[in-house]
C-alpha cells in the first residue's frame, strides 16, 4: 500500500506501540513488518487471530508467551557441528521452556477449542523436547558455570581439585604462621599468580625460600614464590584443571550434538512463538485502546460508531460517528479551523489501515469497515523549498498521483482540497476532482472551506455534507461531526466576539452577494433547528429513562405487595388450620366426656354422640376442601382449559396459548378478554362440575338476550393510542380489533400520531399478521393523513 499514507495517518506510531508490547525480538520483528493487506480473506484471518488472543486475555488475565531469545544463528552453528557455548545452550533451553509455557494454557488447559481454533492449531505444533531442555538445565547453571553433576567424571575431577587446593593451602598456611619464616615475607598471605599458589617474599630473602618465582612487584621489592614443598601438588592441580576443561568441552559438545538433529523442530518453535508473541501483542494493544474487532465487508461500506482516535488522550478525545459508502460515496466536511475536520479524516483513514493490518479499532461494537485495495491521503503541508514547490503545487502533485492510481475500491482522503490558490479556481478544480471520483464510486472524504463545495454536496446525488460543530458563545469547537449538515464558517460571529468593530462587520456583509447571505442564513437556521431538536431529543430521552425507572419501581412494589399478600394468605390458612385442629381436639375431648357420663347413667345417648361427631367431621372436611383449593397461579395452560381469573373473580375458558409476554386469550360466555398467565388459577373438580351445569342452563336463556345486548353496546370505531409506548399500544390494538370483529364492523381507525414513526411502524407490522385484517392504509386528507391508519376487517 501507499507508504506516504502510512506516514500522514501516523500508522508508524501505532506500530511503534505494538512493537513495545512484544516480549521477544522476533515478535518485534513481525510487528515492524506489519502492513495492511488488500485481500479480504487474509484480513479476516488476521482479525480472527487478534480476536482469539483478546478473548483469551479477557478470560485468563495474561499472555501465555514468555521471553525467548532469537537463536537462529546458534542453530546454524549446531547444524554444522560446532560446539555451542553455555550461553547458547541456555538460550535454546529458554526457547524450549517458552514453548512448554505457551502450549500448556493454549492446548492442555480447559479451553474450548472453538474459542481459539487458530491459536490452538499453532500451539499444538509446538515441540517441547523435554529431554534436551532438562539435560541443558541440569548440566549448565549459568553462562559461566557448569554443574558438578553434569557428568560423573566432572564430579570426580572437581572433588580432586578441591582436595588439592586444601592440601596446598594447609601447607602454605603452616609456613606463613611459622615465626621463623614470617620475617622472609612481605605480607603473611597466600595469593595466586599464573594459576599457581605463591607467597610474597622480600627480595633480599629470595634465597632463603627455595621454589619457583612466578612474578614480582612493580618496584622489585617483592617476588612471588611457589615454595618447592607445594610445587608437586601445584603440578597435580594444574593437570586436574586441564582435565576439568577437557571434560566441560566434552559435555558441551555432547549437548550440542543432541540439538543438531532437532534444529528444524526448534526453528519451527521459534516461528510459532514469534507469531504468538506478535498476536498477543495485538490483543494487548486492543485492551489498552479499549478497542473492538470491526466487522469487515466487501461492499465498501464504512460505519464507525463512537470512534476515538487512538493517539489522542482518551480523557480528551471526542467520539466520532460516521458512515460512507451506502447512500453516498463522497463526504464533504466543512467547519471552522481547529474544529476537528482533519482529525476526522485521520481517524477514518487510520481505522481502515489498522483493520486491514489485523488490528482492532478504538470504536464501539457494530463498527463496520471495508477492505480497500489502496488508501490515499493528501493531508498536511506539501510545500518544498528544495523542490521549488508551493503548498498548492505540492498538493496538486500528490493529487495527480492519486488520480493516476485510484480505483473504485480505493479510499481517498483530501484535507483542504483546492486550497492554496485562487478561491474561484481552487473551488472549481476541487469540484471537478470530486465529480471524477464520484463517477468512479470511489469512497472519498474531503475537508474544505469553499461554499461552492457545500452547494455541490447538497445538490449532487451520491455526495453528502458534514460539519464539525462550533459553539459561537464560547468561541470553541465541540469536535462533534454532524452528517447531513453543511458547516458555517462563523467568521463574522467570531470576529464580533473578539472585539472587531461592528461597522467593519456590517461593511463586510454588504460586500457579500444576496445569494451568499441567503445561503449562510439557511445554514444558520438549519443549525439552530438542529440544536433545538437535539435538546428536545435529550429531554425526551431523559423523560423516557425517568418513566422506565418509575415503571420498574412500580413493578417492584407490585411484586412486593403480591409476595406480601401470598405470605399473609398462607399465614391465615395456617391459623385457620390450627383453629380447626384445636376445635377437633376439644370436640373429641367433649365426646369422650359425654360417653363417660352416659356410662355413669346420665347424659346423651350414643346416637346423639355420633351425630355430634358427624357434624364435626363435616366441618373439618369442608375446611380441608377449602384449604386444598388451588391458589397458586398457573405455569402453563392448554386451549379449552377452564380457569379462574383472580383479578376479575370470574371463570373463563382458554382460547389460545400464552404469547411471548404471557398473555392468554379467554372466553367467558359471549365476552372475550385477555389476561396474564400469572392472573389465572385452575378450577377444582367441584367448580368445573358446577360450571358445566350452570352453563347448560344459561346457554338456553342467554342466546336471544346476548344478541340484544351486543346490538345495544356502544361500539367504538376508532382507537387513540397516542402517548403510549409500542409495547403498551399493541395489546390495546388487539383488544380493539377483537371487539370490532365481534361487533361486525367493516372498517375502523387507529390514531397513533406522526412522531418518529416507530409506533406507526410497530402497529402496521402487527396488522400485517392479524388474521382478521384484510388491508390497511394511511389516512387521507381530512382523515388524519400519516397520523392515523384505516383498517379494513373481514
Amino acid at each position: 500500500m501507499n507508504e506516504r499514507s502510512f506516514h500522514v495517518l501516523e500508522y508508524n506510531k501505532i506500530i511503534d506501540h505494538l512493537t513495545d508490547l512484544c516480549v521477544s525480538e522476533m515478535g518485534r520483528e513481525l510487528a515492524r513488518k506489519l502492513v495492511p493487506s488488500d485481500n479480504y480473506e487474509e484480513v479476516q484471518k488476521r482479525q480472527d487471530e487478534t480476536a482469539e488472543a483478546e478473548g483469551f486475555l479477557s478470560r485468563t488475565g495474561g499472555t501465555p508467551v514468555m521471553y525467548f531469545a532469537d537463536v537462529r544463528t546458534t542453530l546454524r552453528l549446531a547444524e554444522i557441528g560446532s560446539t555451542l557455548s553455555p550461553k547458547m545452550l541456555l538460550s535454546i533451553a529458554g526457547v524450549l521452556r517458552a514453548a512448554k509455557a505457551a502450549k500448556e494454557p493454549l492446548v492442555h488447559s480447559k479451553n474450548d477449542v472453538n474459542d481459539i481454533p487458530r491459536l490452538y492449531a499453532s500451539a499444538s505444533n509446538l515441540s517441547t523436547l523435554r529431554e534436551i531442555e532438562q539435560a541443558i538445565s541440569d548440566a549448565i547453571m549459568s553462562e559461566e558455570e557448569i554443574a558438578d553433576k553434569a557428568s560423573p567424571e566432572l564430579y570426580s575431577i572437581r572433588r580432586k581439585i578441591r582436595a588439592c587446593n586444601e592440601r596446598v593451602r594447609e601447607k602454605l598456611n603452616s609456613m606463613i604462621h611459622s615465626a621463623s619464616f614470617q620475617k622472609y615475607l612481605q605480607d603473611p598471605i597466600v595469593t595466586m599468580r599464573s594459576d599457581r599458589y605463591v607467597l610474597p617474599v622480600k627480595q633480599e630473602y629470595r634465597q632463603m625460600v627455595p621454589g619457583i618465582v612466578h612474578d614480582q612487584s612493580t618496584t622489585g621489592a617483592t617476588v612471588f614464590v611457589e615454595p618447592l614443598a607445594v610445587v608437586e601438588i601445584g603440578n597435580e592441580l594444574k593437570q586436574l584443571v586441564a582435565a576439568e576443561k577437557a571434560e566441560i568441552e566434552r559435555i558441551l559438545k555432547a549437548l550440542s550434538a543432541q540439538i543438531a538433529p532437532e534444529v528444524g523442530t526448534i526453528e519451527a518453535n521459534l516461528n510459532i512463538l514469534a507469531f504468538l508473541d506478535f498476536t498477543f501483542a495485538k490483543a494487548l494493544l486492543a485492551h489498552e485502546m479499549h478497542a473492538q474487532a470491526p466487522m469487515m465487508n466487501r461492499e465498501g461500506k464504512i460505519r464507525i460508531l463512537r470512534g476515538r482516535h487512538p493517539l489522542i488522550d482518551p480523557l480528551k478525545v471526542v467520539p466520532l460517528d460516521i458512515n460512507l459508502g451506502d447512500t453516498f460515496t463522497t463526504l464533504v466536511i466543512t467547519g471552522p479551523n481547529t474544529g476537528g475536520k482533519t482529525v476526522s479524516l485521520k481517524t477514518v483513514g487510520l481505522f481502515c489501515v489498522m483493520a486491514q493490518a489485523g488490528l482492532q479499532v478504538s470504536a464501539d461494537y457494530g463498527t463496520t469497515l471495508p477492505v480497500f485495495d489502496e488508501i490515499f491521503a493528501d493531508i498536511g503541508d506539501e510545500q518544498s523549498i528544495e523542490q521549488s514547490l508551493s503548498t498548492f503545487s505540492g498538493h496538486m502533485r500528490n493529487i495527480v498521483n492519486i488520480l493516476e492510481n485510484v480505483t473504485p475500491d480505493s479510499l481517498v482522503l483530501f484535507d483542504e482540497l483546492g486550497a492554496g490558490t485562487d478561491p474561484t479556481e481552487g473551488a472549481a478544480l476541487a469540484q471537478s476532482i470530486l465529480s471524477n471520483l464520484l463517477k468512479m464510486r470511489t469512497r472519498t472524504l474531503a475537508t474544505t472551506h469553499y461554499s461552492e463545495l457545500k452547494e455541490y454536496a447538497m445538490t449532487t446525488p451520491g455526495a453528502e455534507n458534514a460539519s464539525v460543530e462550533f459553539d459561537v458563545a464560547t468561541l470553541a469547537p465541540t469536535y462533534h461531526l454532524l452528517i447531513g449538515i453543511p458547516g458555517k464558517s462563523n467568521a463574522f460571529e467570531i470576529s464580533r466576539k473578539l472585539g472587531l468593530p461592528e461597522y467593519i462587520i456590517e461593511n463586510a456583509k454588504e460586500l457579500l452577494s444576496k445569494d451568499q447571505i441567503r445561503f449562510e442564513d439557511v445554514l444558520a437556521n438549519a443549525e439552530s433547528y438542529r440544536q433545538q431538536a437535539e435538546r428536545e431529543r435529550e429531554l425526551a430521552e431523559s423523560a423516557r429513562v425517568e418513566m422506565m425507572t418509575l415503571r420498574n419501581q412500580v413493578e417492584q412494589e407490585r411484586k412486593k405487595l403480591e409476595d406480601q399478600r401470598e405470605r399473609l394468605t398462607a399465614k391465615a390458612k395456617e391459623d385457620a388450620k390450627r383453629i380447626v385442629e384445636n376445635a377437633r381436639r376439644e370436640s373429641e375431648a367433649l365426646i369422650e366426656e359425654l360417653r363417660r357420663q352416659r356410662k355413669a347413667g346420665g347424659g346423651m345417648q350414643e346416637h346423639e354422640v355420633q351425630r355430634v361427631r358427624q357434624a364435626m367431621d363435616n366441618l373439618r372436611s369442608q375446611g380441608e376442601e377449602k384449604e386444598e383449593t388451588p391458589t397458586e397461579t398457573l405455569k402453563t395452560v392448554e386451549v379449552g382449559d377452564m380457569v379462574h381469573v383472580i383479578s376479575m373473580d370470574m371463570d373463563a375458558t382458554v382460547t389460545s396459548l400464552p404469547d411471548a409476554k404471557g398473555y392468554v386469550n379467554l372466553k367467558a360466555g359471549m365476552m372475550r378478554m385477555r389476561a396474564q398467565l400469572q392472573d389465572l388459577r385452575s378450577l377444582t373438580s367441584s367448580e368445573k362440575k358446577s360450571k358445566k351445569e350452570k352453563s347448560k342452563y344459561e346457554a338456553k336463556q342467554s342466546g336471544s338476550t346476548n344478541r340484544v345486548n351486543i346490538a345495544k353496546r356502544a361500539i367504538r370505531q376508532e382507537l387513540d393510542v397516542r402517548g403510549l409506548a409500542a409495547d403498551e399500544a399493541i395489546p390495546e390494538v388487539q383488544k380493539f380489533l377483537d371487539d370490532a370483529v365481534i361487533s361486525s364492523l367493516g372498517e375502523v381507525c387507529i390514531i397513533h400520531g406522526v412522531g418518529t414513526g416507530i409506533l406507526r411502524a410497530r402497529i402496521q407490522d402487527y396488522l400485517k399478521r392479524h388474521p382478521a385484517v384484510v388491508s390497511f392504509r394511511a389516512g387521507r386528507y381530512g382523515e388524519g393523513e400519516a397520523g392515523v391508519t384505516i383498517v379494513t376487517l373481514r
